[in-house]
């Protein structure tokens, strides 16, 4: 994609989706900065550092923020934390994995329930995205010719089991969760972001907590399972997110 962008002269900004999973983990309690070093004990973690250095490499080799007056392309990695929302079906994922068990009334195997993750609603990071990409269009591209961090406040970072019981309360109707006894694959136990940058640079902040963002997932899922015009009522959640950006204090 980026090599097609060198032979493409209309485009301007870049922004590539990467994941919190691209640093090196050393399990600490302090969020993650984008200064941080790359790395990754499993391929998918591995795969997304290799994706921050590539990116990274093209911006050094054919558009250096140096000369960007020249090539105009400026090209931002984007991490984000764990999204969650609507419509996800994924397998061998949390919430996914909860709301199948849920429907079908039989309690979720959950893995690791006292790891630490950034979760946030999916529409908090596409906000951030969108910021990030009206700056690398804006008069000053080269500011933002970099990494950025797009998590929840340090605060609001829980761990699985909690949000395995505030699924299991908000929903109801009997469900509920064990824990797996064979966890298997390796994953890491404790992760946050930094997302400092993102809020200087693009005042760009969380809007949603996660309870709220959690009982958005749960209601988006009910109404699949009542049969609900679900193009409509998505439509709906993301005006109820613009009206909160409008009108919320941020935290």
């Amino acid at each position: 994609m980026l090599d097609s962008v060198r032979r493409t002269p209309s485009v301007r900004a870049v922004v590539s989706v990467t994941t919190d999973k691209c640093y090196e983990n050393k399990e600490w309690v302090w969020g993650y900065r984008e200064t941080d070093p790359l790395g990754g004990y499993d391929p998918y973690s591995s795969s997304k550092a290799c994706a921050e250095i590539v990116s990274a490499a093209f911006r050094q080799s054919y558009f250096p923020v140096d000369r960007i007056a020249d090539h105009r392309v400026a090209i931002a990695t984007a991490r984000a934390g764990n999204v969650i929302g609507g419509g996800d079906w994924s397998l061998d994922r949390l919430l996914p994995d909860l709301v199948r068990g849920f429907l079908s009334g039989k309690p979720v195997p959950i893995r690791r329930p006292h790891a630490i993750r950034p979760w946030q609603h999916v529409l908090e990071p596409l906000h951030g995205y969108l910021s990030l990409a009206e700056k690398l269009l804006s008069a000053e591209p080269a500011k933002y010719a970099t990494a950025y961090n797009f998590g929840p406040a340090d605060n609001d970072a829980r761990p699985v089991g909690w949000i395995a019981e505030r699924m299991t309360r908000t929903w109801g109707d009997g469900a509920s969760w064990v824990l797996d006894e064979d966890p298997s694959v390796h994953e890491a136990g404790y992760l946050k972001l930094d997302a400092s940058r993102a809020r200087a640079d693009l005042a760009w902040t969380p809007h949603l907590h996660l309870a709220d963002a959690l009982d958005w997932l749960v209601r988006w899922y009910k109404a699949h399972e009542a049969g609900a015009d679900m193009q409509a009522y998505t439509f709906d959640q993301i005006n109820q997110y613009e009206t909160i950006l409008a009108s919320t204090p941020k935290f």
